[in-house]
């Protein structure tokens, strides 16, 4: 009976540590789809040891195969190509958070917004307060991450005010059981034309870097918050 007790326990705490996990949610459009950030920002999580502390979540695995992915990257993700925030915060994140819960969840939206659906500040600041509030309908101590949308090479004036705009936006609307901490990956943050791919919309590697450079640290100083070791 005493090893039989052990054994329930020590699986028992077993299952706490695997529950204890952070869940991470990288949210967006093409620009976290199909391009190689992700995994740049996973080698920081690695060298700041935090890889075994989170678990990736998301419907979709996939990254470009020219991408370099280090040991132990998670390919989960909510990147979707051609989502505009309008159309995600009306018929997508509800469900998508609904069966994941995550504990941090990152996003950068609006450059198809702009560019497809033609639609202005305000449209993609509700937007955002849209999917917000599916999030913390989700898990009430989401801490959410809102990342500056990266230039196009005609520095879109819309993105340019959204931009703007997001500081203010999240100020307004964070608390301290769910709060909103901002990355810079925009033009006025130093990203160049000279990261911009080919379509001038999406990044480079170069791009890729800079995007993984605006984003990680922020991510590693969320991550350690929430885990009580900052």
């Amino acid at each position: 009976m005493r090893f039989s007790s052990f054994f329930v326990v020590a699986g028992l705490a077993a299952v706490g540590q695997a529950q204890q996990k952070l869940k991470v949610m990288f949210l967006g459009d093409s620009i976290t789809e199909i391009t190689c950030w992700r995994p740049q920002v996973w080698s920081q999580l690695a060298a700041a040891n935090l890889t075994s502390s989170i678990q990736l979540v998301g419907s979709m695995n996939t990254i470009p195969g020219s991408c370099q992915k280090p040991a132990g990257f998670d390919a989960r993700h909510e990147g979707h190509s051609g989502y505009q925030a309008y159309d995600v915060a009306r018929n997508n994140i509800a469900g998508w958070v609904r069966s994941t819960t995550p504990d941090i969840v990152q996003f950068m939206l609006g450059t198809n917004d702009v560019n497809i659906g033609k639609r202005n500040q305000q449209a993609i600041l509700d937007a955002y307060t849209s999917i917000l509030g599916s999030l913390r309908a989700a898990n009430p101590n989401v801490h959410v991450i809102i990342v500056k949308m990266i230039p196009t090479q005609w520095s879109d004036s819309t993105i340019e005010a959204v931009n703007t705009a997001i500081p203010g936006w999240a100020s307004q609307r964070t608390t301290a059981q769910s709060p909103i901490t901002v990355a810079d990956a925009s033009r006025a943050a130093g990203y160049t034309n000279a990261m911009l791919a080919g379509d001038r919309v999406h990044p480079n590697s170069q791009g890729d870097q800079f995007i993984a450079k605006q984003v990680g640290p922020v991510l590693i100083k969320v991550i350690k918050e929430k885990l009580g070791t900052a």
